[in-house]
């Protein structure tokens, strides 16, 4: 019994080191997504900012054209197609950065979905250690049983952490 469940410990023990650093890459993956969607959301809301500046300047431009005279008329129509034009590429520009936030949003959440898995995992390994150490001191079958499938639930919850599930 001493040599099954010191072998059986030692195994568990690899495993569960193995599944701790899996744990800990995909926390700190987690944490980088989430830095870098803030970082996108940042940039979409200054060009939000941009835009909506150039819809201030596109209303002055539009009250300037009804209280210009004649002769500044053309050049406020112009300023306002200017404006108009810049408008839209600012507000694709800005969209586009939502959708890459929400992209890096979703890739944190993955991840630390994936990283619940190996703590769980871990810590399933990490109670059959504990069982196959008190098996050991009583000597007790069942607690030799309880290690064996606290080792196996671990073992899964890890498999199930390798398939992304």
């Amino acid at each position: 019994m001493t040599n099954q469940i010191a072998m059986f410990t030692a195994i568990i023990a690899t495993v569960g080191a193995i599944f701790g650093y899996m744990g800990g890459a995909t926390q700190a993956n987690a944490g980088l997504f989430k830095n870098n969607a803030a970082i996108k959301k940042t940039e979409a809301s200054n060009q939000w900012n941009y835009y909506q500046a150039k819809s201030s300047k596109q209303n002055l431009s539009e009250l300037a054209l009804e209280l210009a005279p004649a002769s500044k008329k053309e050049f406020y129509e112009g300023e306002i197609k200017r404006y108009k034009s810049e408008k839209g590429d600012i507000k694709k520009d800005a969209e586009k950065l939502e959708a890459e936030a929400k992209s890096w949003d979703e890739r944190s959440d993955t991840e630390m979905h994936q990283h619940h898995r190996w703590a769980q995992a871990t810590t399933a390994l990490q109670v059959s250690i504990a069982l196959a150490a008190i098996a050991l001191l009583t000597r007790k079958d069942w607690l030799k049983k309880a290690m064996y499938v606290m080792g196996a639930i671990g073992v899964t919850v890890g498999g199930l952490a390798v398939m992304h599930i």
